[in-house]
């Protein structure tokens, strides 16, 4: 198959942007939440198992698909299975992107007001309530209307721009600066009277806290985390050089994101226990906590502003791939222009994003299944869509894609380890739809 068009400059383009794709809200927002809700320790240890036996082979399944096809994701499968009901797995990951945007773009959304706010010193001070400040941001409509508006215009101006001279470019100069500001606040967060308390609940495990739903949990953050079971990645490595080792860079992509989660708990419980707020907190702990980690440091606003900048923009990467993957599949055909669909996508997730971004205001009496539409939807994607797609994805590459193909993308660079390739191979075929199987059956009360 010939290469693309576009394409990732390099290796380490690539990885950045496939990092950026994983390390967003997944693991600097919503794992810290989930794993307070979750037990802490023994949760952060179930993740790590899932994400390295389960989300580490879904990623280099997507991997292998995107770069197989050389294609983005609803083509792709329409290439590997021809006249086949396949195609819709690409297409389900499309439909999954649009829902997972009508909420994600809402955090990212009040992630955009508190880098505004912080700039001009409006978040952090003596005396300030920050659980009474989230609970403003996340109520006005005007205010969260904005915030998502900004979101999303951000989105489309770098989408609407390409892949190396949007994706690539942003990934490639911001991402190092957000682990370098990461690593001051863990450094901080450590040094606090009462830390030690939160490290022992984030890293001590106790597994009389883990539950079924818990379990499902875990895996539906490893998914969600590592951005896989929507094949945004299967579009991500269309773009990719042949010559490409696609299972270091998996690797690596999966070795950022189980750092990055372990920073955030090291960032975030250390705080949690040391100014008495709950591990349980919930979607506001990380903008309830960040404003007090800063309050307590020698030019907090100024390390506030820095940091809350670089968390909107690990927000964005995430985007990005959820964008790109909805821009790609309705621009395949080459008769419609890029900009043009990117606009007309980002309109109307926009729309689409207004119910979830006013559940917590105006819209907060209305539920869905005893849960607020922000809520409810995040726990369909999360949990529902997100085991269901990667299900999808394993049961394609083992039983209906090339085989020859499929082992000549994995091992290329790499003859001699055909042991690594078998490996991959049972768990892709067994331990992985095994797992989600079971998991998901739990949660819809079937076991």
């Amino acid at each position: 198959m010939t290469e693309r068009k576009d394409q990732w400059s390099s290796k380490i383009g690539f990885i950045l942007a496939s990092a950026g794709a994983a390390v967003g809200l997944g693991a600097i927002w919503k794992f810290p939440y989930v794993t307070g809700m979750s037990g802490g320790g023994a949760f952060f240890l179930i993740f790590v198992l899932f994400t390295l036996l389960i989300g580490l082979p879904l990623l280099i399944s997507e991997f292998i698909i995107g770069r197989g096809a050389r294609a983005e994701a609803v083509t792709a499968y329409k290439k590997l299975a021809p006249n086949s009901m396949w195609v819709w797995v690409g297409r389900f990951g499309v439909l999954g992107c649009f829902l997972l945007l009508s909420f994600y773009s809402v955090v990212g959304g009040w992630v955009f007001i508190y880098s505004i706010m912080s700039i001009f010193g409006q978040v952090i001070g003596e005396g300030k309530d920050y659980g009474e400040l989230f609970g403003f941001i996340t109520s006005s409509p005007w205010v969260t209307l904005l915030g998502l508006l900004l979101f999303t215009a951000v989105n489309v101006l770098v989408i609407s721009s390409g892949i190396r001279d949007g994706i690539e470019r942003a990934n490639r100069y911001l991402m190092p600066l957000l682990f370098l500001f990461f690593i001051i606040i863990v450094i901080r967060s450590l040094t606090l009277d009462g830390a030690m308390e939160g490290v022992t609940f984030f890293l001590a495990p106790d597994f009389s806290k883990i539950t079924g739903e818990s379990l499902l949990y875990a895996l539906g953050q490893s998914f969600f985390s590592l951005a896989v079971g929507f094949s945004c990645l299967v579009t991500y490595s269309s773009y990719l050089k042949k010559e490409v080792d696609l299972l270091s860079s998996a690797s690596s992509v999966v070795g950022m994101n189980i750092f990055v989660s372990l920073l955030a708990g090291l960032a975030i419980f250390p705080v949690v226990f040391a100014f008495g707020y709950e591990p349980a907190e919930g979607p506001g702990l990380l903008f309830m906590v960040l404003p007090a980690v800063f309050s307590e440091l020698p030019f907090g606003q100024l390390f506030l502003s820095l940091f809350l900048l670089l968390f909107l923009f690990a927000t964005l990467t995430s985007s990005f791939s959820l964008y790109e993957i909805i821009v790609a599949a309705f621009t395949a055909n080459k008769k419609r222009s890029r900009q043009r669909v990117t606009w007309i996508a980002g309109i109307i997730i926009f729309i689409a994003a207004i119910p979830s971004t006013l559940s917590s205001g105006v819209l907060a009496g209305v539920e869905v299944f005893e849960k607020n539409i922000f809520d409810a939807t995040d726990y369909l994607v999360s949990n529902i869509m997100l085991p269901v797609g990667s299900l999808l994805i394993a049961l394609f590459i083992v039983h209906k894609m090339d085989k020859k193909l499929v082992e000549e993308e994995f091992l290329i660079n790499r003859k001699e380890q055909f042991p690594l390739y078998q490996g991959w191979r049972f768990l892709m075929a067994l331990v992985v739809p095994l797992t989600i199987v079971i998991v998901f059956l739990h949660t819809i009360g079937m076991i």
